[in-house]
């Protein structure tokens, strides 16, 4: 298993690099905004609005939605409690700058879910996107740079969010 100490190595480095570039004040604030957008309230927000401006497809959006949250919250947590990856303040120990919600950090919850949010956004209004995937982006970028993840578990975050959303969509008959 030594592929896995360079991963491991490899995350650590990346991890140390991010967060000593990422963490000076302004920008901490600016991460810790972006995380906080993340948290699953503004998915709900943005459904509204579009509800409210008369969107065509803000209901199929907002269901399909709920669908694949209902799929993938399960999923996530079963991962995250297996695999049961330390948080990388807590191996490397360090200073995190916000306290993580729970104990284990593969793959990133946030990330997961931003990515569920992009990926169905995209598929329901397409001219979204490009936003949609760099506002998911930045969420797990912001995980880092706040110092409760590392790089691998933002990637797996965003694998497992956009599989379980394309996945989803595909099994509803959407696609």
């Amino acid at each position: 298993m030594k592929w896995l100490q360079h991963i491991q190595r490899y995350d650590e480095l990346s991890y140390l690099w991010l967060t000593s570039t990422l963490r000076r004040t302004p920008k901490a604030f600016l991460a810790r905004a972006v995380s906080m957008s993340g948290d699953g309230w503004m998915y709900a927000v943005i459904c509204a609005a579009l509800f409210m401006q008369g969107h065509h497809q803000a209901g199929v959006l907002f269901s399909t939605l709920l669908m694949i949250y209902a799929i993938e919250v399960p999923v996530y947590l079963v991962l995250k409690n297996t695999l049961r990856r330390q948080r990388p303040y807590q191996r490397l120990q360090l200073c995190a700058i916000i306290k993580a919600s729970d104990k284990f950090s593969f793959p990133s919850g946030h990330t997961a879910a931003a990515f569920v949010f992009a990926t169905a956004c995209s598929y329901f209004i397409p001219e979204s996107s490009v936003m949609v995937f760099s506002w998911a982006s930045a969420i797990g970028l912001s995980r880092v740079a706040l110092g409760v993840h590392y790089p691998t578990d933002i990637v797996a975050g965003a694998a497992l969010g956009c599989g379980l959303a394309a996945t989803s969509i595909y099994w509803m008959g959407v696609l």
